[in-house]
């Protein structure tokens, strides 16, 4: 006993010594940075005896956290990108630690696969990038998005509570952030025009609002089946109503698309038939391209500059958006334009991750020109699919494409497989909120915003860990994260 009281005074005493040196040498360099390595130390410490609550707490984050630019070049969103970063090396570090703490079937399933072939895929694009230095804070992103989204949960998620806490967390968040919204937008006379005032600072705009909120009311409609207290049901059923209401008066189409989508995703996948589903949408939208492409028949949709405008009305919004005469819907052709035009002289690797913006005003027809284009806000093509087949060429657009068919369809085969009613609904609604995110990223790109892209991830995280926990032979060499860890 004295020993170990004689060790643990020597390391007090070595710890204090540290830290006056790293704080004197910032003293004494100017360089500030060194005087917070001791609390981020601390912080981690903290970390790796509460995994479990840093994890629930980044959930909790992500409807709250808000865009900060660092310098002009670099921005982040907080709080929630600095706990990506922690959970990332926290998770890394316990995955050392305890490497039996992920299976090993893990690295064999088809999602993992495919998810891996698609970064390795964007490592080649990023080195015959145009802009490697964006393409390289791409890749470290993903890799954070990876670390957090998708080995964290694949650590954790082993019991069932577990995943129970992390759908509240971030469904309670989303709740908290969506009243606060009516209330402000309210004051504002829930007009068209004010949405994105009444969302500052939580979201850029109500296109990234709608996409999350959408998101989680199929998380509380799939709660509200499971729960068989009258109770319970009766409170979800009105928190349900308020969100509808929020999803109505956030005045995004696509969200509103999104949610006819997974409710035809919920029948699809019940019906054993989403992949016929997926390849017929496919289908049409390549043979949309065909048509509209041949004899140049897509100038017949040229709209008239000055009659384009943006629209304060949400009933005008609808009527110009039918009439050709939106701002924002003329302004994603001429920029979808730009993009398919752009394909065929980079087909193979593209131009780069996250160099869309540098590169597609030269390919762009000025008929299709709006007032908004000169685009301050650097934003991209608004539609995921096309920005991958832009950046990455259509290897990217191809390995994208079939991750998505892939998590749809095993969305649809666990839901058949499975006997457990917990896990069932898990995957329905994981499906549906694929579905949902496939939706709205067609008319937008949200994968790399840490809104959407976070419940993208998440889902494909969420899938694994159903396949793993449901098969009638389990792996024997998987560990479940202790809670909390031993130090």
């Amino acid at each position: 006993m004295i020993t170990a009281v004689k060790n643990n005074n020597w390391l007090f005493f070595g710890l204090c010594l540290l830290f006056f040196a790293l704080i004197g040498w910032a003293a004494f360099s100017g360089d500030y940075f060194f005087a917070l390595l001791p609390f981020a130390g601390l912080f981690l410490l903290a970390g790796w005896q509460s995994i479990q609550l840093v994890f629930l707490l980044l959930l909790f984050s992500l409807p709250f956290s808000m865009e900060y630019q660092v310098t002009e070049t670099l921005g982040t969103d907080l709080p929630d990108e600095l706990l990506m970063w922690l959970v990332t090396v926290l998770f890394f570090c316990y995955w050392l630690y305890k490497p039996r703490a992920i299976s090993r079937q893990v690295w064999g399933h088809p999602l993992i696969i495919f998810l891996l072939l698609g970064i390795i895929w964007a490592i080649i694009c990023s080195l015959f990038s145009t802009q490697p230095l964006l393409s390289l804070k791409y890749l470290l992103s993903k890799g954070w998005y990876i670390g957090a989204f998708v080995i964290a949960p694949l650590i954790l998620f082993r019991r069932k509570q577990m995943i129970r806490m992390a759908a509240w967390a971030l469904s309670l968040a989303m709740i908290i952030v969506s009243l606060i919204t009516l209330v402000r937008h309210g004051f504002y006379g829930y007009s068209f025009a004010t949405i994105n005032r009444a969302l500052e600072p939580f979201f850029r705009n109500h296109v990234n609002y709608s996409a999350m909120l959408v998101c989680i009311i199929a998380i509380l409609a799939g709660y509200r089946s499971a729960v068989t207290s009258i109770s319970k049901k009766r409170i979800t059923t009105v928190i349900l109503i308020l969100l509808l209401l929020a999803l109505f008066l956030s005045y995004a189409r696509g969200a509103w698309l999104a949610l006819f989508v997974g409710i035809f995703i919920s029948w699809v996948i019940r019906k054993k038939r989403i992949l016929v589903a997926y390849i017929s949408v496919i289908g049409i939208v390549i043979a949309a391209l065909f048509w509209i492409k041949s004899n140049d028949r897509y100038l017949d949709f040229a709209h008239d500059y000055n009659t384009t405008i943006w629209h304060s009305n949400f009933g005008e919004h609808l009527a110009a958006t039918y009439q050709g005469k939106d701002v924002s819907t003329e302004e994603r052709f001429y920029r979808w334009i730009a993009g398919i035009r752009m394909i065929k002289d980079n087909w193979l690797t593209g131009y780069g991750p996250n160099s869309f913006y540098h590169n597609y005003k030269s390919y762009t027809i000025p008929a299709f020109k709006t007032w908004v284009s000169n685009n301050p806000e650097h934003s991209t093509v608004h539609n995921y699919f096309l920005l991958t087949a832009v950046e990455q060429g259509i290897p990217g657009l191809l390995l994208f494409i079939l991750l998505a068919g892939c998590l749809l369809y095993y969305a649809q085969y666990l839901y058949h497989r499975i006997t457990d009613d917990f896990y069932k609904r898990v995957t329905m609604t994981t499906g549906i909120i694929m579905g949902m995110i496939l939706t709205v990223n067609f008319l937008s790109d949200l994968i790399e915003t840490d809104k959407i892209g976070s419940l993208f991830f998440l889902s494909l995280s969420m899938l694994v860990i159903v396949d793993l926990n449901t098969r009638s032979n389990p792996a024997s060499d998987v560990e479940s994260i202790p809670q909390p860890i031993p130090q």
